[in-house]
């Protein structure tokens, strides 16, 4: 693919707060939240540090998806009670404000970058981390998930880092309200049955099973994966006709790519298309 000026490639981005991977061809990317001994909650600083890096990969020339995972059997317990809440109960007004503005930023970091992003869920799987969670694109989860939108067990809203949109779209409003009123733990049978995960598996497998997800998806037209993420962000707030006529002008765009010649010589030479992005 031809790289042009704003793109660089992420092979070699660095983390300082989670683990940042990239595998041998630079097309899958896994970020590991990784404090265990805590069940991987979230910092000031590793908030800002995921908002940036998702920022980034707007501009990101070689990967094509992302799997975000925790480490030690947990995905993420939120925003860390010593570091974060307990600082939080200290701060003015604007203090507070830029901090909810900044944990917000994070999730429409995750939606606006152009690559699917894969959710690894096990164990623990609360309030932020639920959240990242909900803002990828897709999930996996194993039996021992619990996945709690608990904003309201600390004394505030559940109306959180876009909660109040994103989770009805996702279960329903009848569910999520529950949910979002009462801060209980979804559980992973619900969780499949509503929607939440694509697919439970056994947690010996569930790297195995995102990062093959992943892969799949980054063999497929990333370009075209990209804008249907973007259409899938922005009808949101269309009627069916703008919708369509959207969706008319994203797919003329898709046909002048590459990959889209690409599938057409594959089918008719009767081989599996090679997909390289443009």
């Amino acid at each position: 693919m031809t790289m042009t000026h704003h793109q660089r490639p992420f092979r070699d981005c660095s983390a300082t707060h989670f683990r940042w991977q990239v595998d041998a061809d630079a097309r899958v990317a896994t970020i590991t939240l990784d404090r265990p001994e805590k069940k991987n909650p979230l910092t000031f600083d590793s908030y800002a540090e995921l908002r940036d890096l998702f920022r980034g990969l707007v501009y990101a020339s070689d990967v094509k998806t992302v799997v975000i995972r925790g480490a030690g059997g947990n995905f993420c317990s939120g925003g860390d009670v010593h570091e974060i809440i307990g600082p939080l109960t200290r701060m003015t007004m604007p203090e507070l404000l830029a901090f909810t503005r900044m944990t917000g930023d994070l999730v429409k970091a995750m939606r606006h970058c152009p690559q699917p992003i894969v959710a690894a869920v096990d164990g623990i799987c609360a309030g932020a981390g639920a959240m990242i969670a909900l803002a990828s694109d897709f999930r996996l989860g194993t039996p021992s998930a619990r996945t709690a939108f608990l904003f309201v067990r600390v004394g505030l809203a559940g109306a959180d880092m876009g909660a109040c949109t994103l989770l009805p779209r996702m279960i329903g409003q009848g569910r999520a309200s529950e949910l979002l009123y009462t801060g209980r733990a979804m559980t992973a049978e619900e969780g499949a049955a509503w929607g939440f995960f694509g697919r439970v598996v056994a947690p010996d497998a569930l790297h195995a099973e995102a990062q093959a997800l992943a892969r799949s998806l980054a063999d497929g037209p990333s370009f075209a994966h990209g804008m249907t993420k973007k259409l899938l962000h922005q009808e949101w707030a269309m009627d069916l006709d703008a919708a369509i006529e959207a969706e008319a002008q994203a797919q003329a765009i898709c046909m002048q790519t590459a990959d889209f010649r690409r599938a057409y010589d594959a089918f008719v030479a009767k081989q599996k298309p090679k997909f390289e992005g443009n």
